[in-house]
């Protein structure tokens, strides 16, 4: 004889199947893949356009609709180890980190000194702190 089962015990639940992409949202994802790396390949050569934020938006975009693309990247020699760094640890280099900051606050000075009122410079100082700080605050690789 077997034990009463226990009324409040709860129902295993299945999980959810995963749900195949369509060939629009691939064509979307690799799209979004493609302009991100293209302007990540600017930003390598143009001072205050990023290339490590567009590196890191194209990996992931590849990786949902393109792996093989993705796997390039992460074996690049020079990117390579950065886009691993984020995706293990959430680890921005140190450089980056410079560069990042201080591309913000060239930016806030031309927004500072371009606009008369305080308004915009305010709103645009408070938002690039609040990102100065989370870059900050992430791990170094």
């Amino acid at each position: 004889m077997s034990a009463p089962r226990d009324p409040v015990e709860p129902a295993e639940e299945a999980a959810p199947a995963p749900r195949a992409m369509t060939s629009v949202a691939i064509l979307l994802y690799r799209g979004l893949g493609m302009a991100a790396l293209g302007l990540g390949i600017l930003g390598a050569f143009l001072p205050l356009l990023p290339t490590t934020v567009f590196l890191i938006i194209a990996a992931w975009a590849f990786g949902k609709s393109a792996p093989k693309l993705r796997a390039r990247m992460y074996a690049h020699k020079r990117f390579g180890p950065t886009l691993r760094a984020w995706d293990e640890r959430g680890a921005i280099p140190p450089r980056a980190k410079i560069a990042a900051v201080a591309g913000m606050g060239i930016s806030w000075g031309i927004v500072a000194f371009s606009n008369r009122g305080p308004l915009v410079p305010v709103l645009v100082g408070v938002t690039l702190l609040a990102c100065a700080a989370y870059v900050l605050t992430r791990p170094s690789a």
